[in-house]
């Protein structure tokens, strides 16, 4: 096989791709496969039948984070600030958008809003161009890394009681801690609510190649743990959980061969 990595736009972009095949495999965050499967949110009447699970990899927590000296302490205090939720078709501005109505926030009146993609959204916190920022994203992140290493940054808890209440409701999420130290001068741990980052391929895709693709990673799995700190927890068991869109056929062969349900 012939792979090549694509950076793309997020989760939403992702499975659309993924879709109409322009993609033979997307990573996406669970809460947009169950969506876009159903055909809710952003796939509101247009259910992403074709949509498939492969396996799933790492948490991803919701992060809301602020320079220490821009008077955040606080969901709450994000009213008339400068915030990035997030560009469009990613899977972030849709975390970013439910935390802020469940705090009462309106994103066109009560903020003021940016769209941009992660690289910029640091750079631009930096910068003092804008206040805070949304990310979903696996931990520890070098987006969150940079600036932590040029400006004195906070995070904030995202874990009111309005969002226990949320995250129960759907079993895409979990709540988590992100334990202290992991970033530089955030010394507390900080509680939030996490999505899992899937792989996901279209129906349509040969049995052989994904089951090829899945028996790569799961025989080659602690080579794959080290490559990235977010993937040193990946243990089969947790892999094939938040699987929100139904197994691939390719996929599902290899789980029973190894007598995984």
């Amino acid at each position: 096989y012939n792979c090549v990595g694509r950076p793309a736009l997020g989760s939403v972009f992702n499975i659309r791709a993924v879709q109409r095949t322009l993609l033979d495999f997307g990573v996406a965050q669970s809460d947009r496969n169950f969506q876009a499967f159903r055909g809710q949110g952003d796939w509101q009447g247009k259910q992403m039948d074709e949509l498939r699970s492969v396996f799933s990899m790492h948490p991803e927590t919701v992060l809301l984070v602020t320079r220490a000296d821009a008077g955040i302490n606080s969901v709450s205090d994000l009213k008339g600030k400068t915030v990035n939720i997030g560009n469009p078709g990613s899977g972030q501005r849709g975390n970013a958008e439910d935390v802020l109505r469940i705090y009462g926030i309106d994103k066109d009146k009560d903020i003021k809003a940016q769209g941009l993609q992660q690289q910029e959204a640091s750079r631009a916190l930096v910068d003092k161009k804008i206040d805070a920022f949304f990310y979903t994203v696996g931990n520890p992140s070098a987006a969150i890394e940079e600036p932590a290493n040029s400006t004195q940054l906070r995070i904030i808890p995202i874990n009111d009681a309005a969002i226990y209440g949320f995250v129960d409701e759907r079993p895409y999420y979990v709540m988590t801690t992100i334990p202290g130290g992991t970033y530089k001068g955030v010394e507390e741990d900080i509680e939030t609510y996490a999505v899992t980052a899937t792989v996901v391929t279209n129906a349509s895709a040969s049995d052989e190649m994904v089951y090829d693709l899945v028996k790569t990673v799961f025989d080659n799995l602690d080579e794959l743990k080290g490559t990235h700190a977010a993937f040193k927890i990946l243990e089969p068991k947790s892999m094939l959980k938040g699987l929100t869109a139904p197994l691939h056929a390719g996929a599902e062969k290899y789980y029973k061969e190894r007598g995984w349900k």
